[in-house]
């Protein structure tokens, strides 16, 4: 594995998130009350860009697509796609599955992600 700088932590508001492209990996960086947290670029029910979408609950990212919910720190599901209605008819094809996570660090004022 290696270690990345992809931005500044100034550059990234509490609450907030952007998309980076680092080392071929389409990732996501969240800057939540309590640190830097990455994750996989996009939704694993279809792919949807996740930076597109919005935190909630402070530690929660929502696909901007059908309302899957996942944990940032763990990249776990905690509601999988459920809008518009009849979506659930594809979800028997697209189970549930987590998202890939990063290890962040953060030196001096600089955010790594190690790929």
């Amino acid at each position: 594995m290696t270690t990345h700088t992809v931005c500044r932590t100034d550059e990234i508001a509490v609450g907030a998130m952007k998309a980076f492209t680092v080392a071929g990996h389409k990732l996501v960086v969240y800057h939540l009350q309590d640190g830097f947290f990455a994750t996989q670029g996009s939704c694993t029910h279809v792919f949807a860009p996740l930076a597109k979408g919005k935190i909630i609950d402070g530690c929660k990212v929502q696909c901007p697509f059908h309302r899957a919910r996942f944990d940032i720190r763990s990249g776990e599901v905690v509601d999988w796609a459920n809008f518009p209605p009849g979506i659930q008819v594809l979800n028997v094809v697209r189970g549930e599955k987590a998202l890939k996570t990063y290890p962040v660090t953060v030196a001096g004022n600089e955010v790594r992600v190690e790929i």
